[in-house]
């Protein structure tokens, strides 16, 4: 088990998520479209949940983030996976848009391992509204349809959101835990700053 675990209700969200990769790997296997889709929708919810109820009953813990960005990284990567393998038709005229996406994105998590030696969990706000932009936009395109305006948007805001927590990433000494954003990241720089002057 986790060094340091404990059984509180938004770790065992985070770890419910974690333990049903390989059922949604699984489904994307096997071509059950419905069943990857319904997975990865539910799989958004208990993400939400687990932030939700770690924050409003004061059950955030240093453990809990790193098993919540862990479960962020893998359902991210399965929701895009089934996206170009059971949508590529509907997305193959925008493709473009997700080369920076991606790309900035597999920055936000090779750096923070070569400068402190694990995977960031910043839950910065940019993110977890950006997951909300990204969950819609996924539930939309299997339930409902491809809307291209959305996609866009889409694709800018989490380009934006990489690029602040690339910024972040340069600016801390240090491995940092739920951090807000850029504006407070500075702020308590500059705090620190002229303490020590």
């Amino acid at each position: 088990m986790i060094k340091n675990f404990t059984w509180t209700i938004p770790n065992v969200l985070s770890l419910y998520r974690l333990i049903m990769f390989p059922i949604i790997f699984y489904a994307l296997w096997v071509d059950l479209e419905e069943v990857f889709a319904m997975l990865i929708c539910i799989n958004l919810i208990t993400d939400i949940l687990d932030g939700w109820i770690a924050r409003r009953f004061n059950q955030a813990t240093e453990v809990g983030a790193r098993l919540d960005s862990m479960a962020d990284m893998g359902t991210y990567l399965l929701s895009f996976a089934g996206v170009f393998y059971f949508k590529a038709d509907l997305i193959q005229d925008h493709i473009v848009a997700l080369y920076p996406f991606f790309g900035l994105f597999a920055l936000c998590h090779i750096l923070p391992l070569i400068r402190f030696k694990r995977l960031p969990n910043f839950h910065l706000y940019s993110w977890k509204i950006g997951g909300y932009i990204q969950g819609i936009w996924f539930a939309s395109l299997f339930f409902i349809e491809f809307w291209p305006t959305y996609y866009y948007f889409m694709v800018i805001w989490g380009i934006l959101a990489f690029s602040e927590h690339l910024i972040i990433q340069f600016l801390i000494p240090q491995a940092a835990s739920n951090l807000k954003g850029l504006y407070w990241v500075v702020k308590d720089l500059k705090a620190k700053k002229q303490v020590a002057n």
